[in-house]
């Protein structure tokens, strides 16, 4: 059996950085539509940016909520990098179906592998840097990710509005895109290492450390408690041995009548 290897950011720090990057990427796939489908949807498909909005929201949300419990849910079973990786595969139809959208039923049906994608692969690096930091530094370990992840949103989606200003909502904004999920996808096959025997191996000890001892399950031995010895009273002694000989002498002179 393989070494799952040592818990914590020093350790782990390569790894560490990689997942921070993996997720900055992650992000960056949001940022980009973020700028693009509003004037996407009243330019090209005259629907109202208020009412595109509402719908893009809906569609996202809703896949991105199941694919955050089957993603919790496989991660366990199938490992944490499987599950990052299919992440990274649902993301990659989405710039170029945005880039070929006929119609707006393109958009949500990409904004659906959208929320998939994003699901599956930000809640992995998120529990893949808890697995690496351990128990003590999951605060930092949460807090990097969602800096990464929403920074990488804000500049993706600045970035993508000037080459749009520039060059047009489509195609190259998206093309972006591409870019990005082909880089994420080949940083999660190839450089990012599984990190679910730490998990395991910090269940383990946790549950050795709850488990009770033989010492602490033996039946306490019983002792006895000192008593110390009862002393005799003098002045007792004394008035008994009175009494008995007065006894004594009523039944001698009972005896003489």
């Amino acid at each position: 059996m393989t070494d799952p290897g040592r818990v914590g950011l020093r350790a782990n720090l390569v790894q560490f950085s990689l997942l921070v990057g993996v997720n900055a990427l992650v992000g960056g796939m949001v940022g980009i539509e973020r700028s693009i489908l509003p004037l996407l949807a009243e330019r090209d498909f005259h629907i109202a940016a208020r009412a595109a909005a509402l719908s893009f929201l809906i569609a996202f949300g809703l896949s991105k909520a199941a694919a955050n419990y089957l993603g919790g849910r496989l991660s366990d079973r199938l490992g944490r990098k499987r599950v990052l990786v299919a992440g990274w595969l649902a993301a990659l139809p989405v710039p170029l179906m945005l880039i070929w959208a006929p119609s707006w039923s393109w958009v949500l049906f990409a904004k659906v592998w959208l929320g998939a994608s994003q699901g599956l692969a930000w809640s992995m690096t998120v529990v893949m840097k808890i697995d690496l930091d351990g128990p003590e530094r999951r605060g930092l370990a949460m807090g990097l990710n969602e800096f990464a992840g929403y920074g990488a949103v804000a500049l993706l989606a600045w970035t993508t509005a000037q080459v749009a200003s520039s060059h047009g909502l489509r195609p190259y904004p998206f093309l972006i895109g591409v870019a990005i999920a082909f880089g994420g996808l080949a940083m999660s096959m190839f450089f990012i290492r599984e990190t679910l025997p730490l998990a395991r191996q910090e269940d383990t000890g946790q549950a050795a450390a709850q488990r009770p001892s033989k010492s602490s399950c033996a039946p306490p031995m019983r002792t006895r408690a000192f008593r110390p010895p009862l002393r005799r009273d003098s002045s007792t002694t004394s008035t008994t041995r009175w009494l008995g000989a007065c006894f004594l002498s009523c039944l001698r002179q009972r005896a003489r009548i």
